[in-house]
Formats: C-alpha cells, structure tokens, sequence
C-alpha cells in the first residue's frame, strides 16, 4: 500500500511551458539566438537550468567567452522571476484530486528552482498539499539521479514498496526505476509515452490517480 507519493512539478501538476519558453528566448537575444517554440522547449527541458544552458551556450553565437553562461543563466532568471505565472495554469483536475488523496504524505520533487516551485505553487493555491517540496537547487544530485527520491523515503520513514512518483518525462521514470519505486507516467504534459516506458501505469487525465493510487 502506497504512503508516500512524489510529484514532478512542469508537465505534471503545472503548463509552465509558455512562461519558460518565452524566458528562453529573452535570455538567447543578446547572443542571436534562434526562437524557440513552445513545442521545442518542452522537449529540452527536465534536466535542470545549469545542465540545459551549459548545453545551450555552446550552440550560439560568442557562446564560448566565459561569460557567456553566466549571462545567459543570469537573463533567464531575471526574466523568469517576475513572468513565471504570465501563462502557467494547473493542469484539469489537479487541484480537486490532490484534495480527493487523503492520507496520503506528498513531497515535490523537481529539476525547478525551489523558489521559483514555491511560488508557481502557491499562486496556484496547491502549495499546503505537500510537506516537502525540493527544487534543484535543494539536493546534491537531481532527477534521473534516484539519490533525492531515497533521500525522501528516509526522511518520511517509508519503504519503496510504500512510494510512487508521478511524473512526466523519462527523467522522473529513469529515477523511479533506480530507487525500485512504482512509477506513474503521464502522457498530458511535456513529453509523449515514448518517453515513459517503464512506467508501472500510464494515465492520460490527473484525475486517474485518484482510482489507481488505492490500488497499487
């Protein structure tokens, strides 16, 4: 029986792929970058903003001066911080089945800043559902890495027989399968079902989690 369910945050609980892709684009303009569509942003994002820029930073224009990432990390974050609830909505029904899981404990765990999950969160008024909330900026090594999932477990006192997480992309699925817990894909969000092979269900609605949690 399940006591502990994870929850990825972009792509799963929340669309924030607007209000980051318009930040991505803000942030590449000084280096002439390309426009980036929403489509394309939702498919290079998950693996953390240090990982993804570094990654970026090479493929523009007076990318290899050492101030580059800095500037570009630094754009994005200022940019980021004040529009990152222009567009960003819940996706359906999240917010009256996380209010249908009692009993449940329930921790964030995501590859977004801490703050900037904290205020996405909050503004959308699903914040008191979770007694953890951990960004990459919270723990050593982030998702795929299963260290912050065990690290989760040890903190609530559950077992991995008793933990799922519920995410989006293979990231969340690859972290699942290392710590040996049950995994939820869903297929609404930033990445399509090839991504979540692996997964022990895939849903295609939040609201399903709400019938197969008490069965898993």
């Amino acid at each position: 029986m399940l006591k502990l369910l994870i929850f990825d945050l972009d792509g799963t609980l929340a669309d924030t792929a607007q209000d980051i892709t318009d930040a991505l684009n803000y942030c590449v303009e000084p280096f002439g970058g390309k426009k980036y569509s929403v489509e394309e942003t939702m498919m290079m994002v998950g693996s953390g903003l240090t990982k993804f820029f570094s990654s970026l930073v090479q493929t523009l224009k007076g990318g290899d001066s050492p101030e580059a990432l800095e500037i570009i990390t630094r754009r994005y974050i200022d940019f980021y911080s004040v529009h990152l609830m222009d567009n960003t909505r819940l996706y359906p029904h999240v917010k009256e089945t996380l209010s249908k899981l009692i009993g449940y404990k329930m921790a964030i765990l995501s590859n977004k800043r801490e703050g900037f999950s904290r205020k996405i969160l909050g503004d959308l008024g699903i914040l008191e559902h979770f007694e953890i909330l951990w960004g990459s900026d919270s723990v050593r090594e982030k998702k795929p890495s299963p260290v912050p999932i065990l690290n989760l477990m040890e903190k609530f006192g559950v077992s991995k027989e008793e933990t799922a997480i519920i995410g989006d992309s293979n990231f969340d699925v690859e972290a699942g399968r290392a710590a040996g817990i049950k995994v939820i894909g869903v297929t609404y969000g930033f990445r399509d079902r090839s991504y979540l092979e692996g997964s022990d269900f895939i849903i295609d609605g939040f609201d399903k989690l709400s019938k197969i949690i008490p069965n898993m």
